[in-house]
């Protein structure tokens, strides 16, 4: 399977364990965002996983390339330019102190991506699955028709389209998100959100649920599920279900429809103690991407899909480092954390 990925990297600057920001003056660098995290976890279930975006030419650049590739993600597409990669400070919270992301992503060299810069119809020539985000589009005018121009683009050449809502509201408004998003829904097979996502950029609201409180009414789920699938043709529809217990723990599941056959998959669920959560929603779109796109069920695909993201959250740093192997050990039932020999 050949899968492409396309987004913004991003310089990752965080200070040591659960310390504050600048508490010592040490930060830890590394690198991530959102369709970079699902290239790379695709790579690691030993994809043919490429990755689109635009970096300057500069020793920063070169640095954010060479980190791709010891991924094995595959960087032949990616375009130069532009004066600065952008940056995010992230903050590990604990117990009740909540995790805090703070950008610096201002004029980034995405940001200046404009339509035409990338030679579609070349780049996704035999590919099986594109993915991206509703990121990329909040990034600016340049990045949105590079956007629309990515998702025909994958529709012309036969690949199966999927992407995460991820509204950001540090990026745009809802009412921005909801007039460039929706009329390029029609262009998605795979739609995959959480219910704040669903909310703020579709408009379609679950009844009944409270996440910060765990409770979470599934027959709600489905409804919207249907809804969504009615009113935009996607041929399945991922909901992603944390229940943020604290910033150390949560709950985490999902649930899958498929309008084809109206069968609605829920999920098995976890209690994650959390290392890392940022990074978790972008693990769960590669392992549903990699399940359907080697042929499996969808209840399946569902399973493997919340695994490799529960173990995600246990690695710091964006990228999930884990084998479909061990997300299908974790998947059959082996959650008892024992160490291996």
């Amino acid at each position: 399977m050949k899968t492409l990925t396309f987004g913004e990297l991003m310089l990752r600057l965080s200070p040591p364990g659960f310390e504050r920001l600048l508490q010592s003056p040490v930060l830890q660098a590394t690198f991530g965002g959102g369709e970079a995290n699902v290239a790379a976890s695709l790579a690691h279930f030993g994809v043919d996983s490429y990755y689109v975006t635009r970096l300057p030419d500069a020793a920063i650049g070169d640095a954010a390339i060479r980190a791709l590739r010891a991924e094995g993600i595959r960087t032949d597409h990616i375009v130069r330019g532009g004066d600065r990669v952008g940056i995010y400070f992230a903050e590990t919270g604990a117990s009740q102190r909540a995790s805090t992301v703070l950008y610096d992503r201002g004029h980034s060299a995405i940001a200046g991506i404009e339509a035409g810069m990338v030679e579609w119809a070349r780049v996704l020539d035999g590919v099986d699955w594109f993915h991206s985000t509703g990121i990329t589009p909040a990034l600016g005018p340049g990045p949105a028709a590079a956007f629309r121009e990515a998702l025909a683009g994958a529709k012309a050449c036969g690949a199966r389209v999927s992407v995460d809502l991820n509204y950001r509201a540090k990026l745009w408004t809802r009412a921005e998100a909801g007039r460039v998003m929706r009329p390029l829904m029609g262009q998605v097979d795979v739609l995959i959100a959480n219910e704040e996502d669903i909310q703020a950029v579709l408009g379609v609201e679950v009844t009944d649920t409270d996440v910060t409180a765990g409770v979470l009414n599934v027959d709600g789920y489905r409804a919207v599920a249907e809804r969504l699938a009615s009113d935009y043709g996607f041929q399945m529809v991922a909901i992603t279900l944390r229940e943020s217990l604290s910033a150390s723990d949560n709950g985490w599941s999902a649930v899958l429809y498929e309008r084809g056959n109206g069968t609605f998959h829920q999920s098995q669920r976890y209690e994650v103690r959390l290392v890392d959560r940022i990074g978790g929603g972008d693990s769960f779109a590669a392992g549903l991407i990699y399940a359907l796109g080697t042929g499996r069920p969808a209840s399946g695909a569902l399973r493997f899909a919340v695994a490799a993201s529960a173990l995600k959250q246990t690695i710091p740093g964006d990228f999930n480092r884990v084998s479909a192997a061990e997300v299908d050990q974790l998947a059959r039932g082996d959650a008892s954390g024992r160490v291996q020999r």
